[in-house]
């Protein structure tokens, strides 16, 4: 049949030819100006083709957002707490129903391809981003971030029901210093940890975008680096598009400083994978012509990127007939129907992870409770993270607790108090006292009603200021001061203020940025610029005069009720009290802002102390968007409960775990530790030498990765596999490409129906490396009925126990003797169950072939960067000022008759070396390389000296100092730069 006769005028728009011929087509026909303009987010219109103009990205983490009302699921760091795959799948399958409900409002701005999951790994808690990701354990957030990308794009064959795409690859793990930092990842550390989260959303999960990150690995601008196209698309096979974090391909000189003109970058991104340019523009379309016209990319290099993006429009159904595509009805009846509200409110109950339950104070029982005082802030609110959707509704703890109480005397036996000062503020210099009139404006009177403002202290110097009558807070803009927020809310958090005491009841007052506000003409308040000198010397007390540039600079705080007092009556004259503390999710961190400790705000500390002081029977809710160092909570208090900012069922979800209609059965997805001290540098990506994660942390926790309580005793017995007995070893073995079945039975013992997550972990033997203490390895989250027993099943693969062998530069599963560890936590492990695998034993390395640097096998003070002259990293010292080194286990001597070892370097500075020790690093140098100024990081050249007779198998460790990188060496005899080159 002709196209004439069926209408269709161009090949890409007949549904009977192969999809990527209709793709070829379509890419094929677009001028070169088209395919410069269709480059970008924002893809235009082309109505000589009947193309549609689209636009890539719409924020998706726990709901649509910023589209307008959506459904609403608690933050993904509670949705990780829930351990619940199925529920992960339903939930992306709402939020990609509700995708396309807003896309056909507006298929111009509101697309279909979603920014989420963001699959970042968690190994520091501080992170300011915590609440967007899934944990500490790569085997988790690979099974949750699968199941959310099923759901996002459906399960049919041909049609995309929308597309979800991964943020952000890789390393993006600390907020300061993001766009120009570099994270240091050697590769057991990247392979072990960091890709292996990404793997499973790839390759089982058929994921079809990616979002590279802002930062810097080992050197090379996240979009640049050669992950990209080596491991995404060529071992994981993703047939999807990937697509630029906001600015930052303009970030390539903005931020980091890589290159002089955007031309360079631009061209090399686009080399390197990045398909879609989420950047300025005309300036990006401007560096993208450039680099055509001088040959640094070719109309086919565009023509590569295009066919990934247009093949995933293309699978979403925007050039076949509707009637083909199954998901081209979803209409407003799909928008936030009964069965999402349920959904939602399912996994707000889900998330929920009881921490400590003393004497069984919880559940309580609504007709034996007695008088119930509900204090703190997060008692009646119901606050919204940066990618949160607009709620539809919103039920805070105190309404659902009520509710649970209900009858005539529901008032009377909860009663609320939130905890907070009411104040008064005063210009010191005149006495004026601040008000606020109805539209909101804000002045210095003598003689006016002064205003009063609720105060809540976020703690590190963090308070927001609200009218309790305008129902608004104040606000600041570069120059005046407001009270019109609905919320404190914004990329640039406005209503956040610093009342920092400086003198005798005196306090400087600062806007969100620092600045000061100060008294300017006839009663107004002014923001001003502040020299940091002085600014300093305010704060820290060197000065309490109270002018500032000739003018106001300091306030009176007046109490005016004692928010703290209110709560202690309220506990005392209760049955039970309920403190309800945490953070706001936009305050002491967020996207670019890491968080200034773990502790709780002083104020809510002394809240939960003195409500305990006069009332035992405290239960403290714990609402937060990342773990918390709680050890006096933890040693006092009888029960405590924590939740993610759950969206728009949160205060039901609460109320259903305190009062026994739900049983919770959350665990934590990360360690929380007793104290900052535990950590390291949040910079330091280093998990394996740096003790992070339950994987490698051998302090004592406070709460361990996976641990989580409930209403019923659960059993566990009766650990068993399918592997048969070896003769040889006694205990069942298989080899290492075999799959291994586990079974293990657990029972409620309870007199309730329950949840329990049961876990299983493997904890290796003995090994050529450092191993970590245990790994997750299988997981279920089961209901059973009171005394009910069920027999769980776990499909595990071998070649998921394999460790990077920087030997050979591949995955090995190790010879050895495994134990498979079953329980209700990393640390609560019931059962144990020994098997050995038949795998390999990793052969010495052997001199006189050439080593990579990066493959170190141990090392000290030592970062990796960028060598343009081969694909993976360098090593180099950590600061030039101080000696580093590198260690490389077992290399075979004997395989070598004369020694030497040659280095290829490069060197900024004329006073640098490299020497050469066996055994230990403080042995003594048996050869040193001095290494002069090559002519810059990337100027390489090679260097030989000669070694003392050494034979043997030995441990090689070379002590890097000053600016020198080291790329690879040699240790042999005649060793040439085209040395065959072993890991």
């Amino acid at each position: 049949m002709s196209h004439e006769t069926t209408g269709i005028e161009y090949l890409f728009q007949d549904p009977k030819i192969h999809l990527d011929e209709r793709v070829r087509d379509l890419v094929s026909r677009l001028t070169l100006e088209e395919k410069v303009e269709s480059m970008l987010q924002y893809q235009p219109a082309i109505d000589r083709l009947g193309v549609a103009a689209y636009k890539h990205g719409t924020e998706a983490a726990h709901g649509i957002a910023w589209l307008g009302e959506a459904t609403s699921f608690p933050q993904p760091v509670g949705l990780a707490c829930t351990w619940d795959t199925e529920l992960m799948r339903l939930i992306g399958s709402v939020i990609a129903d509700e995708a396309r409900v807003y896309y056909r409002r507006d298929p111009k701005l509101n697309g279909l391809t979603l920014w989420a999951p963001t699959v970042d790994m968690e190994r520091d808690p501080r992170w300011g981003r915590n609440e967007e990701a899934y944990g500490e354990d790569p085997y988790l957030t690979g099974e949750l971030s699968k199941e959310l990308v099923k759901g996002i794009q459906g399960d049919h064959p041909v049609y995309l029901k929308a597309v979800a795409t991964l943020k952000h690859f890789l390393g993006n793990n600390n907020e300061v210093d993001r766009g120009s930092g570099s994270s240091s990842i050697d590769p057991r550390n990247l392979r072990e940890y960091y890709l292996r989260a990404f793997e499973k959303p790839f390759t089982e999960g058929g994921a079809q975008s990616m979002m590279t990150s802002y930062n810097l690995i080992n050197g090379t601008p996240a979009t640049l680096y050669h992950g990209v196209n080596d491991i995404v698309r060529d071992e994981w096979g993703m047939d999807g598009f990937v697509v630029s974090d906001a600015g930052d391909v303009m970030g390539i000189v903005n931020d980091h400083q890589y290159y002089d003109s955007h031309t360079p970058g631009v061209a090399e991104s686009i080399r390197a994978g990045i398909d879609s340019i989420t950047d300025d523009a005309e300036l990006s379309k401007q560096a993208i012509r450039e680099a055509l016209a001088q040959g640094m990319l070719q109309e086919e290099d565009l023509d590569r990127a295009l066919f990934h993006t247009f093949r995933v429009r293309f699978r979403l159904g925007e050039f076949d007939p509707a009637a083909d595509n199954p998901y081209a009805s979803i209409g407003e009846e799909a928008l936030m129907t009964e069965q999402a509200r349920e959904l939602s409110l399912r996994a707000a109950r889900e998330q929920i992870v009881l921490l400590k339950n003393e004497h069984e104070l919880l559940p309580l029982n609504p007709a034996r409770c007695g008088k119930v005082a509900v204090i703190g802030t997060h008692g009646n609110e119901v606050y919204r993270d940066w990618y949160s959707g607009t709620l539809p509704y919103r039920v805070t703890p105190l309404e659902a607790i009520r509710a649970k109480l209900e009858g005539e005397d529901a008032k009377e036996r909860v009663v609320y108090r939130d905890g907070k000062k009411r104040v008064i503020l005063t210009a010191v210099n005149d006495g004026a006292k601040l008000t606020v009139d109805s539209s909101g404006e804000m002045r210095l009177s003598q003689d006016g009603e002064p205003t009063v403002l609720t105060m809540t202290d976020w703690g590190y110097g963090s308070v927001t200021l609200h009218d309790e009558h305008l129902g608004t807070y104040v606000t600041s803009d570069e120059e005046t001061l407001r009270v019109t927020a609905d919320e404190a809310y914004g990329w640039y958090v406005k209503e956040v203020f610093g009342l920092t005491p400086v003198g005798q009841g005196e306090h400087l007052w600062t806007t969100w940025n620092g600045k000061p506000v100060i008294a300017g003409t006839e009663g107004s308040l002014k923001v001003v610029e502040a020299e940091k000198s002085a600014l300093n010397a305010v704060e820290s007390n060197a000065s309490t005069s109270s002018t500032f540039l000739g003018q106001s600079q300091t306030f009176q705080v007046e109490t005016v009720s004692d928010g703290l007092a209110e709560a202690i009556a309220a506990a005392q004259a209760a049955d039970t009290a309920i403190v309800f503390v945490g953070n706001h999710p936009l305050i002491n961190g967020k996207e670019e802002n890491d968080r200034p400790g773990l502790e709780l705000a002083a104020s809510q500390q002394r809240l939960i102390e003195e409500v305990y002081r006069v009332n035992p029977n405290t239960i403290v809710v714990l609402t937060g968007s990342y773990p918390f160092a709680i050890p006096w909570v933890q040693e006092h208090i009888p029960a405590i409960v924590y939740t993610s900012h759950a969206g728009q069922e949160h205060g039901t979800a609460i109320a259903d775990v305190l009062f026994g209609d739900y049983a919770p059965a959350g665990r934590l997805n990360m360690t929380w530790v007793q104290s900052e001290d535990q950590l390291g540098d949040i910079k330091d990506y280093d998990i394996i030498r740096g003790g992070r994660t339950y994987q490698y942390f051998e302090g004592e926790s406070l709460y361990p990765f996976g641990h989580g309580l409930t209403y019923s005793p659960f059993e566990y017995n009766d650990l068993r596999t399918d592997a048969p007995k070896d003769s040889v070893k006694s205990i069942a073995a298989l080899d290492a490409v075999d799959t291994l079945q586990v079974w293990v039975e657990v029972t409620n013992r309870g007199v309730a129906a329950g949840e329990e997550v049961v876990q299983l972990y493997v904890r290796p033997g003995a090994s050529r490396v450092k191993r970590p203490l245990k790994t997750l390895c299988g997981f279920q989250r089961i209901r059973l009925e009171a005394g009910e027993t069920r027999t769980v099943s776990f499909t595990i693969r071998m070649k998921d126990w394999a460790i990077w062998d920087v030997t050979r530069d591949c995955y090995c599963v190790e010879s050895g003797e495994y134990t498979l560890l079953a329980g209700a936590s990393s640390a609560d492990i019931r059962l144990e169950h020994p098997v050995y695998v038949r795998g390999e034993v990793i052969p010495p390395r052997q001199a006189g072939r050439s080593i990579r640097a990066e493959n170190f096998d141990n090392c000290s003070d030592i970062v990796l960067d960028e060598s343009k002259e081969q694909r993976e990293a360098c090593v180099r010292p950590r600061t030039p000022q101080r000696s580093g080194w590198i260690a490389f286990h077992g290399v075979d001597m004997d395989t070598v008759s004369v020694v030497e070892l040659q280095c290829r370097v490069s060197c900024n500075s004329s006073d640098a070396t490299i020497e050469l020790r066996l055994d230990a690093p403080d042995s003594e140098a048996v050869a040193r390389v001095n290494v002069g100024n090559t002519g810059g990081a990337q100027a390489w050249v090679t260097l030989s000296e000669a070694v003392h007779s050494v034979s043997g198998t030995r441990d090689v460790y070379l002590l890097l100092s000053g600016e020198v990188r080291l790329a690879h060496f040699t240790l042999g005899a005649n060793a040439t730069e085209d040395s065959g080159f072993q890991a």
